[in-house]
């Protein structure tokens, strides 16, 4: 069984093929896309291991269900990718811990059901054929533990959710591209409108070719070139529950769509989580805070938000108050339109791979692999639909 280790390094070298700064999920995934595409890239990272600031904190759900065909086919590439990701990698055997149990979004109003057939033969003709209508009945037959005010829901079996961390090392250790700790970037060497270089603290890497996927600092790293990108960082928290007995395994991303409010399974728990509307946008942070009012809107069965809602378990999980719950927070970084921003910038040869909009880990990639056929011209930057100047419509808010 191959079993690359990482390819860590503390030392710069003086001139670089590529030069990603973020050693995330999505920095990740554009190295691993780069060395399969003949590069030779190196990833920067101001942390001390990658992935330690955004990527834990994502929940680790992918689905097909999306609102438009661009970012539906971006998230099918990457759920395809994942399915087969040891043979694709070469690290035979390695386990991403997938569990494809479906996404279940669930109607409690004749509108949201309404709305819901609509999204559905939207998605029938964009070629997702495997989306189910279910109504109330059918749902609870299917999933006994939905509560009597369900009227109906959309359901996808072969959406689902990973271990975040196993694919995150999946990559560093399938690119085996150094991978630069505690390295801060400083600043992008621009002349004659093009990247000549980056600063760190390190010392100085010369390059022609730099991609930005820092997450939530992507905006401020862009800066450092005085490029602004379009990006709002929001606060998004999780409740975790290690053990919940009440909690049936075998569960699907079960969605209350009026709300947002939505829970999986995990360990012998439950992960719960919920898109505040109210929620300020904050300046980028190593270190976000949580809020206990976030963790009672969720379970408080008096909570006009609460999952027993939609699955009245929930209930007995707060009367028995015997269950250990934590949380957990990290920041979603919002583009106008809320899809990312890939590919090319107004500077020669920056590049960019960021603003998921809370989608990362299932766009990881789709969009990195889009990214680095821009960066060697495999694909025009014009035929790419999340080009940085692109019109940005005005889209509602994802629930997750």
């Amino acid at each position: 069984m191959a079993t690359f280790n990482p390819r860590y390094t503390d030392e710069l070298p003086e001139i670089a093929d590529l030069v990603i700064i973020g050693g995330g999920i999505i920095g990740a995934a554009t190295a691993y896309f780069a060395v399969r595409a003949g590069l030779h890239p190196i990833v920067l990272e101001k942390q001390a291991m990658p992935g330690t600031l955004t990527t834990p904190k994502a929940t680790g759900a992918f689905r097909a269900q999306f609102d438009n065909p661009e970012e539906m086919a971006l998230v099918r590439e990457g759920i395809d990718f994942y399915a087969h990701f040891s043979e694709r990698t070469g690290l035979d055997g390695y386990d991403l811990g997938i569990h494809q149990q479906g996404y279940l979004w669930l109607a409690t109003t004749p509108e949201t059901a309404r709305r819901q057939r609509e999204v559905v033969d939207e998605q029938r003709g964009w070629g997702l054929n495997d989306v189910e209508l279910l109504d109330g009945d059918e749902v609870r037959r299917r999933f006994p533990y939905v509560s009597e005010g369900v009227l109906g829901a959309r359901y996808r079996a072969g959406d689902g959710w990973l271990d975040v961390r196993r694919l995150l090392m999946g990559y560093v250790r399938a690119s085996q591209a150094p991978l630069a700790l505690d390295t801060t970037v400083t600043g992008i060497e621009i002349t004659g409108g093009r990247v000549r270089g980056v600063r760190t603290s390190r010392g100085t890497v010369a390059t022609e070719r730099v991609v930005i996927a820092a997450g939530p600092f992507s905006a401020e790293v862009g800066r450092l070139a005085d490029l602004d990108l379009p990006i709002t960082c929001v606060r998004r928290q999780r409740v975790i529950l290690p053990e919940a007995p009440e909690v049936p395994p075998d569960a699907p991303m079960t969605i209350d769509e009026e709300t947002g409010a939505h829970w999986r399974p995990w360990l012998s728990g439950a992960h719960l989580m919920w898109t505040t509307p109210t929620e300020p946008a904050t300046p980028p942070m190593e270190d976000v805070p949580t809020s206990l009012a976030f963790a009672y809107g969720l379970l408080n069965p008096a909570s006009d938000h609460a999952v027993a809602r939609i699955s009245p378990f929930w209930r007995d999980v707060w009367q028995r108050n015997t269950a250990h719950w934590l949380l957990v927070a990290g920041q979603y970084s919002y583009t106008p339109d809320h899809r990312p921003l890939l590919g090319a910038t107004p500077i020669d040869g920056l590049y960019v791979n960021c603003g998921y909009s809370g989608h990362g880990i299932m766009g990881s990639a789709g969009g990195s692999r889009l990214t680095v056929d821009i960066i060697t011209g495999a694909i025009a930057s014009a035929d790419n639909p999340f080009r940085l100047d692109r019109p940005f419509a005005e889209r509602a808010l994802d629930v997750l």
